[in-house]
């Protein structure tokens, strides 16, 4: 079996795979240490990150269509919180990372947790958006040319 089988190609896992590189590059590279209150602001980043990743998780529920980033969809979702972001859960995500990167509490951390995304855009979103087009056409179009990425 290969490693691609064992660890299949979801964003939650590259999401799992930054936090973890922001607090050991944040051990490793010590490059200036922030200051307490980021901690209480990382805490209350990742609170506010799942909370929208789940708000954005009902919406699919809600609509009946696939939450998997490389099937079909069935629907286009433009209520909610993909009325003013065409990806709220990959917004959850990186203020989840960002948070645990403020509570590790040093810069390089920090800078680390920038990487998911530039990961997610160009491994996901990129292909989100083709599908969107391909499945809706110009209601795809008039809604990724209204409502922003990120």
């Amino acid at each position: 079996m290969s490693i691609s089988q064992e660890f299949p190609d979801l964003p939650p896992l590259w999401a799992l795979g930054t936090a973890v590189a922001s607090v050991v590059v944040g051990r490793l590279v010590p490059i200036w240490s922030l200051p307490f209150p980021a901690f209480l602001l990382g805490a209350a980043l990742i609170g506010a990150g799942l909370g929208l990743a789940a708000w954005a998780a009902l919406w699919f529920r809600r609509k009946r269509t696939t939450i998997e980033p490389r099937e079909t969809p069935a629907t286009l979702i433009v209520e909610g919180p993909f009325r003013i972001n065409r990806n709220p859960i990959y917004t959850g995500m990186t203020f989840v990372i960002v948070g645990i990167a403020m509570m590790a509490g040093t810069l390089g951390s920090l800078i680390t947790a920038f990487a998911f995304p530039v990961i997610v855009t160009t491994r996901f979103i990129r292909g989100e958006e083709a599908a969107l087009l391909s499945s809706f056409g110009a209601e795809a179009e008039r809604y990724l040319a209204r409502t922003r990425r990120w």
